[in-house]
C-alpha cells in the first residue's frame, strides 16, 4: 500500500499547474518538482569548443531541485559546426568539461540532457575541416537573407553545400551514435536531436529543401527515414526514455519550409510555440504523441500556467527569460518582477557579462 507521502506526491504530479510536479517517463523515471524547463539557447561562451567553468557556473545557477535544463546545441562532430565558440560532444577533452557542468546540475538535484546539433548547410567552409563544402540533404544553398557570422566576426552569405550520398548519410548517422554515447558519459540524463530550423536533419525533412530523389527524398516516408534512422542508432544505444526530439513544421528559417505542416508532425517531444497560432496544428500532435510533449517559445508565466491547465503540453521551456533570470522559478514562485533581457550580451564571447552576471534575487526582498 502507498504512504501518505506517496500519495501526496501522486495527488501533485497529477495536478495541471505549471509549478507542479511531473513524472517524465516510465522505465528511467524522473520525478520533477515543476514543469518550467530551461530551453536551448546559443550562447558562444565555449572558446574553441570546451565547456569551461564559466559554463559550469551558468547551468548550475538555473538548475533547481527536480528541474529540467537542455543545453545549448552541442556540435556531434567537426563537420556539424556553424557558430563560433559553440561547444562540441566528439572529443574526449569535451566529454570530460562537460562532466563538470553536470555535476554542477545534479548537485542541485536538477537533470539535464544534452541537445544534440549539427547545421548542415546552414554552415560555411570558414567553419569546416580544412576548409570543405559543408553537407546538406541538397545542394541547394540557402539565400543571401540569412546571413552568417564567420569566425572573424564578419557577416557573410553561407556556402554552396554537397548532398551527401547514402553511404556518407550513413557516417552521419553514426556521429550522432556516438555523440550520444559521449553524452551519457558526460554525465547527461538523456539527449534531444535538434531536427528543427532550417539545420541538417530539418533540411532532410522539408520538401522546401529536400530535393534528393533516392531513399532519403521525395515522398514524407523517404524525407523522414535520416531522422528515424538516428533515431534508431540513438535509442539502441541508450534506450527511448532518455531521447528527444525537437522539431519545427511551420517554422521558416534558413528557407527551410514543407507543404504539408501536419504531416510533418513526427513522434514530438519539444516543439517551438509559434504552432501555437495554429491550435489545430498543436492539438492534433498533443493528441497524436502519447510521450512528454513540451512547447516553448513567447511564453510568460500566465500563459504557461494556461497552457498547461489547459493540457496543451506537460513541459513549457523558456529561453530568454531563464536567460536574465537565473532564479527564474523562485521568481514564478513568489510573483516576483523578473530581469530585463539584454540582447546586445547575448552572443558575445565574455565569460561574465551577459552570462553569469544576472542578478539573483536579494533574499531580504522574498517577503
Amino acid at each position: 500500500m502507498e504512504t501518505k507521502e506517496e500519495t501526496a506526491a501522486e495527488d501533485m504530479i497529477k495536478k495541471k499547474d505549471l509549478l507542479t510536479a511531473y513524472k517524465m517517463g516510465k522505465v528511467v523515471e524522473r520525478h520533477l518538482s515543476h514543469r518550467v524547463v530551461m530551453a536551448p539557447m546559443t550562447r558562444c561562451r565555449a572558446l574553441n569548443g570546451i565547456p569551461n567553468e564559466a559554463m559550469v557556473e551558468y547551468y548550475s545557477q538555473r538548475a533547481t531541485q527536480g528541474g529540467l535544463l537542455i543545453s545549448e546545441g552541442t556540435f556531434i562532430s567537426p563537420t556539424a559546426h556553424g557558430y563560433p565558440h559553440c561547444p562540441g560532444i566528439y572529443l574526449e577533452e569535451q566529454v570530460e568539461a562537460w562532466n563538470k557542468v553536470t555535476d554542477a546540475v545534479h548537485a542541485k538535484g536538477a537533470y539535464i540532457f544534452c541537445q544534440l546539433w549539427h547545421v548542415g548547410r546552414a554552415s560555411h567552409h570558414a567553419y569546416q575541416p580544412g576548409g570543405v563544402t559543408p553537407i546538406s540533404s541538397t545542394n541547394k544553398p540557402i539565400s543571401s537573407r540569412w546571413k552568417i557570422i564567420l569566425p572573424d566576426g564578419a557577416p557573410s552569405n553561407r556556402s554552396n553545400p554537397k548532398a551527401l550520398s547514402s553511404a556518407e548519410i550513413l557516417e552521419i548517422i553514426d556521429q550522432y551514435r556516438q555523440a550520444t554515447i559521449n553524452s551519457i558519459r558526460a554525465g547527461f540524463d538523456g539527449v534531444e536531436l535538434h531536427a528543427a530550423y532550417g539545420f541538417l536533419i530539418d533540411q532532410f525533412l522539408k520538401d522546401g529543401v529536400n530535393d534528393r530523389t533516392d531513399e532519403y527524398g521525395g515522398q514524407l516516408e523517404n524525407r523522414c527515414r535520416f531522422l528515424m534512422h538516428i533515431l534508431d542508432a540513438v535509442v539502441e544505444a541508450i534506450g527511448i526514455e532518455r531521447v528527444g526530439v525537437k522539431i519545427s513544421p511551420t517554422i521558416y528559417t534558413h528557407d527551410a519550409h514543407d507543404s504539408d505542416p501536419l504531416a510533418l508532425g513526427l513522434a514530438v517531444e519539444h516543439l517551438p510555440m509559434e504552432l501555437v497560432s495554429e491550435a489545430e496544428l498543436l492539438r492534433k500532435l498533443r493528441k497524436a504523441y502519447k510521450g512528454t510533449f513540451m512547447i516553448s517559445g513567447g511564453f510568460n508565466k500566465e500563459l504557461g500556467i494556461k497552457a498547461i491547465a489547459e493540457d496543451d503540453a506537460d513541459l513549457i521551456a523558456y529561453a530568454r527569460f531563464f536567460l536574465s533570470n537565473p532564479d527564474l522559478v523562485r521568481r514564478f514562485a513568489i510573483y516576483a518582477p523578473l530581469n530585463a533581457y539584454d540582447a546586445a550580451t547575448s552572443y558575445t564571447h565574455d565569460p561574465v557579462v551577459g552570462y553569469t552576471d544576472y542578478p539573483f534575487l536579494d533574499e531580504s526582498s522574498e517577503t
